[in-house]
């Protein structure tokens, strides 16, 4: 018997029918059993959390079944109180099933504080930009008498005088003391 023959046989013909109600019904087994353990069309609108403590977060988000983790709290916003919700994925609003993880970053209690480079010697235009990056602001600038215009002679923070090294937060203010080109070689320093 052919192969072409042997398709058209009776026993080929039951065979193949019994095979596609098991698979059909194997499918749709598949599909109900599903539905029912992912939870279709639950929809959790997921809450707006900013502005609030960890605590009242995780209060609010137990109440809709939703689990949270914390990534990060190196922002700092002053805008925010501390130690409160500054960002969160997915945002308010969006929607998600039971028992989903909620990403919270928080915010800090103040901003980190940084190394002062050393950019004693350095011009301003080399100075400022670099203390800028870092995440400082530049303040008052005074010219003291000096051969160089423009070279950093010192560095103040708030009137006290600041070295390389020294420990100051994020967004302080540093003030300079330039040469003024018109002066000898000497520098003035303090004897502190």
């Amino acid at each position: 018997m052919s192969f072409i023959k042997f398709l058209f046989t009776r026993v080929f013909i039951k065979q193949l029918l019994i095979a596609g109600i098991a698979l059909f019904t194997c499918v749709i087994l598949m599909l109900f059993w599903l539905k029912s353990n992912t939870n279709h069309n639950q929809k959790i609108e997921v809450p707006n959390l900013d502005r609030l403590s960890l605590d009242m977060a995780k209060e609010k988000l137990a109440e809709l079944d939703l689990r949270f983790v914390v990534l990060d709290s190196s922002n700092y916003n002053p805008n925010f109180p501390k130690y409160s919700v500054i960002e969160q994925i997915p945002e308010a609003g969006e929607f998600v099933k039971e028992n989903r993880k909620i990403y919270l970053t928080l915010n800090r209690s103040g901003y980190v504080f940084l190394e002062v480079p050393n950019v004693i010697g350095k011009t301003r235009r080399q100075a400022a930009p670099t203390l800028v990056s870092m995440g400082f602001k530049i303040g008052k600038i005074e010219y003291s008498s000096y051969i160089a215009l423009d070279e950093v002679l010192e560095m103040s923070h708030k009137g006290k005088k600041i070295r390389p090294g020294d420990q100051l937060q994020k967004t302080s203010v540093i003030d300079f003391v330039l040469g003024d080109g018109e002066g000898t070689l000497k520098r003035k320093f303090d004897k502190n």
